[in-house]
């Protein structure tokens, strides 16, 4: 039994971890449901596989319930103590002391205590203390908790590199690693040829092939064609993957034009308009929505040129935090006309954005 951890964004990480398991076959059983962790049956192989992961940041594997449990966890020299579904100091350091107890009689153990901080974070688990064992409690809201240790952590500095240390970055219009291998994920394509045709520097390309996916990029601005060339030239290197890209400069209205092939999925963020001064009135969205729709109107007609029958899109269509408050995200009924089956709609974004990304899985019906 396994425990997985979301992370800032709890709902698309609980969606994207559900397109994985039946993207990767995983045949998981939910146990229990929690707003910040899930608690399910898997095999083994789910360890082998969670690293593909944008959204979660832990798989915890369960060794059992309660108090009782804490006689099941291994022992080592150093260890500490994550709390989810609580945060509570004085829980937090009881229950290290209850382990620290435990270990006793098999030999001297520390806890790890740094203030404050009720779960340890990934980056120290791999990097700052990689021999530490992380015992983690999740908590239900009557108090009851499951007790387990951390296998696998989603790697933070592999996304921070995909993201700052290569040779070309746009950090205001690109997508962020973790985004793009979420959307890969909600694909639910295991194999198969994958297009972005607002590839830009080609962050979600990159995602493709480092999973070894049949993997095209387009753009209508050779600049940024000649951009993301070098940086998959550099991801090549750098993470030694032997495949690459096949970029094209293309207007993704056009697609017919560049591609003969059909693709299995499209996974792309398109462009979203321009960058916004002040949240907007309703009024504003809808007309800012609006104008945007006769560029996407004309893309999907594309899209389903080139996409195969059955075929998955996950499309990042733009919605806006209001000026008075809530948020604006448009029904697109054209969709529908056009032979493309919304299948999911999910939002990602922050309090203090403006522009809200409107992510929709869909399926082409044809």
């Amino acid at each position: 039994m396994y425990g997985i951890i979301f992370g800032k964004n709890p709902e698309l990480s609980r969606t994207e971890f559900y397109s994985f398991a039946r993207r990767f076959s995983l045949k998981v059983k939910v146990i229990e449901e929690h707003p910040t962790w899930l608690l399910v049956d898997s095999k083994p192989s789910i360890e082998r596989r969670f690293r593909w992961l944008g959204g979660s940041l832990k798989l915890v594997k369960i060794l059992g319930e309660g108090e009782e449990a804490i006689k099941d966890l291994e022992y080592t020299k150093l260890f500490t103590v994550s709390l989810y579904g609580r945060n509570d100091w004085k829980l937090w350091r009881k229950l290290g002391s209850m382990v620290k107890r435990e270990f006793k009689e098999e030999g001297p153990a520390k806890f790890f205590k740094p203030a404050k901080v009720y779960a340890m974070p990934a980056e120290l688990i791999l990097k700052g203390f990689p021999e530490t064992k992380d015992f983690v409690f999740l908590f239900r809201e009557d108090g009851s908790f499951w007790v387990g240790e951390t296998v696998k952590v989603t790697d933070p500095f592999e996304l921070k590199k995909l993201d700052v240390e290569r040779p070309v970055q746009r950090p205001i219009l690109s997508i962020p690693p973790r985004l793009a291998r979420i959307m890969v994920n909600l694909t639910e394509v295991r194999r198969g040829s994958f297009l972005d045709p607002f590839c830009g520097i080609g962050t979600i390309v990159q995602e493709f092939v480092l999973q070894g996916l049949g993997a095209y990029g387009s753009d209508r601005d050779p600049e940024r064609i000649m951009e993301a060339k070098k940086n998959l030239a550099w991801l090549r290197k750098e993470f030694r993957v032997k495949n690459s890209a096949h970029l094209e400069v293309c207007d993704a209205r056009k697609l017919k034009k560049c591609f003969r092939q059909r693709f299995d999925a499209v996974v792309t963020e398109p462009y979203l308009g321009k960058p916004l001064k002040r949240n907007p009135t309703r009024e504003e969205a809808i007309k800012l929505a609006n104008e945007l729709d006769r560029l996407y109107f004309s893309v999907f007609e594309s899209i389903a040129d080139v996409l195969k029958r059955n075929g998955r899109v996950v499309f990042v269509f733009p919605a806006y935090q209001l000026s008075g408050g809530g948020v604006y995200r448009k029904d697109r009924k054209w969709l529908t006309k056009l032979g493309f089956e919304v299948l999911g709609r999910h939002t990602d974004y922050e309090e203090r954005h403006k522009l809200v990304r409107d992510i929709h899985v869909l399926r082409y019906r044809g």
